[in-house]
């Protein structure tokens, strides 16, 4: 499936650059009066009006195939199986929760072993006595 996945992203990333690259080669609707009046685009490499049916077309299968791979896309994205969620979620199911607090008496030290203090941590103060006096 992830092969599938990767062929349909590859294929809808080259086809948008060439639609891109196509449309940006492409002539606006106004380029037709300027060769009526010897512009020079009549001696083009596709003719005087060979270009815009060849290009126009070659555009609009890219965009059906660009069309196509993003449905396709869009559907086998939605047909995993549910349970995976998002990629953070998932990640966050693999990795083990760290303790809640862990005291520095319990941090390893080259020191032998000796018996955690029994003081509660010390609470900061809260409200008007935390605003600085002159």
């Amino acid at each position: 499936m992830n092969v599938v996945l990767n062929i349909l992203v590859g294929v809808q990333m080259l086809t948008a650059l060439t639609m891109i690259g196509l449309i940006l080669i492409q002539h606006g609707k106004g380029a037709d009066m300027g060769a009526a009046f010897g512009s020079g685009s009549a001696g083009s490499l596709f003719g005087a009006s060979g270009s815009a049916n060849f290009l126009s077309r070659t555009t609009a299968v890219l965009a059906a195939v660009f069309f196509v791979c993003t449905l396709l896309l869009a559907y086998f994205s939605h047909a995993r199986p549910a349970g995976g969620g998002s990629l953070l979620e998932r990640a966050a199911v693999g990795v083990p929760a760290a303790p809640a607090s862990a005291p520095a008496s319990q941090i390893p030290s080259g020191a032998a072993p000796t018996a955690p203090a029994a003081s509660a941590p010390a609470v900061p103060a809260s409200g008007a006595s935390q605003i600085p006096g002159k």
